[in-house]
């Protein structure tokens, strides 16, 4: 957004990072999984930059219970998709001219276990659960 002037700042930048998973059931069992990274860079008051990748995969799941299968979309499936991702981010990031990118792995175990106390909080409190994953990492 701010280029030629962006590329000599001194400033030291300001990255901020969003994760988003997406899962939609495709049939009884398969089912696509869609993570999708931005990560924009403000060099003071200016976007250097705003990089946003996705990486979609679709996983059939047979044989296993409703509560196995969310565990799996949840966990197992983004990070069989995370490598790509990151890798997709940090090229995008080195082909617009800018200093490498890389991505530290994310805990998605953990970003699971988080998403079902807030589910059970939701549930708890009378409102509806959310299907969607998101984090900030």
């Amino acid at each position: 957004p701010g280029a030629p002037a962006i590329y000599s700042e001194t400033v030291q930048p300001e990255l901020q990072l969003n994760l988003n998973q997406r899962v939609q059931r495709l049939s009884d069992t398969a089912f696509e999984v869609v993570l999708t990274v931005t990560l924009t860079c403000k060099a003071g008051d200016k976007t250097a930059y705003v990089a946003e990748v996705q990486q979609a995969g679709v996983f059939g799941l047979v044989g296993l219970d409703p509560q196995a299968i969310d565990g799996l979309l949840g966990t197992q499936c983004p990070h069989i998709l995370f490598p790509y991702i990151r890798q997709l981010l940090s090229d995008l990031i080195q082909a617009g001219g800018f200093p490498p990118f890389f991505l530290q792995p994310i805990n998605f175990d953990g970003l699971y276990a988080e998403t079902l106390r807030q589910r059970a909080a939701e549930l708890g409190t009378g409102e509806l659960a959310n299907t969607e994953t998101a984090g900030n990492a």
